[in-house]
């Protein structure tokens, strides 16, 4: 049995309100030279639903189901929760842990895929707020990628097929699949390691064709799908990855589709950017075009989700996880999730 005496949820944190708005998004920038007419624009993504995040309550709710499948499951440890950008900040958490007698945890981010954005950053929080906390810090090891996990795949199979049936009669069997990520410079893709192209934008095809794959058989229609990129926070001359999902559907639509089905296959959990620049801005452009469109829901608590997260911890408090099954190559290094300084450091999900 390792010797892990506890557990440790990281997210990205999100206001809780609308004065936190501001000094939220200047935590996630700072340092990266947005201009202040930028950051205004999008505080009012988070004005429009009250100033509120979504992120911090579903880490909330995702604790409390975390906890109760723990002791279903015979896990007795106490679990904590650190963010990047907003209250608990991880290294408040961190120095938590180090005073309540904590030697060693294990990290479950909230975040299924590898690149510097979504796991390599992490890990530099982590060691940032375990510096912080001194000699006492505990030890912490991030779980690995989950992106092909069953416990991610079925709930986002699930979900799919119910957004197919929320849609006209006539236009559920062959409708399209449009699978979604938070966009990343394609420097910094790259960056993220092989195959050619990088892991991020790899491992995302991967999941987006497992969940069509389950779609199909449990439809039985045939529904073409591609993934595509949302959320750009970069100047026009860098190149991201792409297309943009607004773009693409203007192109389902040019070429007579009869609909399409998001699937933001990219996220844990209904973030801003799934309730924004999808429920908002995507679902506009379809208003737009009379393109008939569902969304997918997220895994957020799904028990098999939450049940993935407790055979994870398990695999690594009984030894279990062979080299491979630990993630990608290089994943706890950081050799997965470099980033180039000519990249920059997009923000992630919020």
């Amino acid at each position: 049995m390792a010797d892990y005496d506890a557990f440790l949820l990281v997210s990205f944190g999100g206001p809780e309100g609308p004065d936190d708005v501001m000094p939220f998004l200047q935590n996630v920038t700072r340092g990266r030279g947005i201009p202040p007419e930028r950051l205004a624009a999008v505080a009012e993504h988070y004005y429009a639903v009250g100033g509120v995040s979504p992120i911090n309550q579903q880490c909330r709710d995702l604790i409390a189901a975390i906890g109760k499948d723990f002791a279903a499951a015979g896990v007795d440890l106490p679990v904590y929760w650190g963010n990047r950008n907003w209250d608990p900040y991880l290294t408040a958490t961190v120095a938590e842990m180090a005073a309540a007698g904590v030697r060693r945890a294990l990290a479950f981010v909230t975040s299924a895929y590898g690149s510097y954005s979504s796991c390599r950053q992490y890990l530099d929080d982590i060691e940032r707020a375990r510096a912080e906390a001194g000699p006492g810090a505990p030890e912490i090891d991030k779980i690995r990628h989950f992106y092909r996990h069953p416990g991610f795949i079925e709930p986002f199979a699930d979900a799919t097929v119910a957004a197919i049936g929320s849609l006209p009669p006539g236009v559920r069997a062959d409708v399209p699949l449009v699978f979604t990520a938070h966009s990343v410079p394609d420097v910094m893709a790259a960056a993220s390691g092989p195959p050619p192209g990088g892991r991020y934008p790899s491992q995302l095809a991967e999941a987006s064709g497992l969940v069509a794959e389950r779609v199909a058989a449990a439809t039985g229609g045939r529904h073409p799908w591609r993934l595509v990129y949302q959320s750009r926070s970069g100047p026009p001359a860098q190149p991201w990855l792409g297309p943009d999902v607004c773009d693409y559907l203007e192109d389902l639509a040019r070429d007579g589709a009869p609909g399409a089905v998001l699937v933001p296959v990219g996220f844990v959990s209904d973030h801003m950017e799934v309730v924004h620049d999808l429920d908002v801005e995507a679902a506009q452009t379809a208003r737009r075009l009379g393109l008939p469109l569902a969304r997918a829901a997220t895994p957020s608590t799904d028990p098999r989700f939450v049940s993935m997260i407790t055979a994870l911890v398990t695999e690594r408090l009984e030894g279990q996880a062979s080299p491979e099954a630990l993630g990608s190559p290089g994943c706890g290094t950081g050799d997965c999730c470099r980033v180039p300084a000519a990249a920059g450091r997009p923000p992630a999900a919020s």
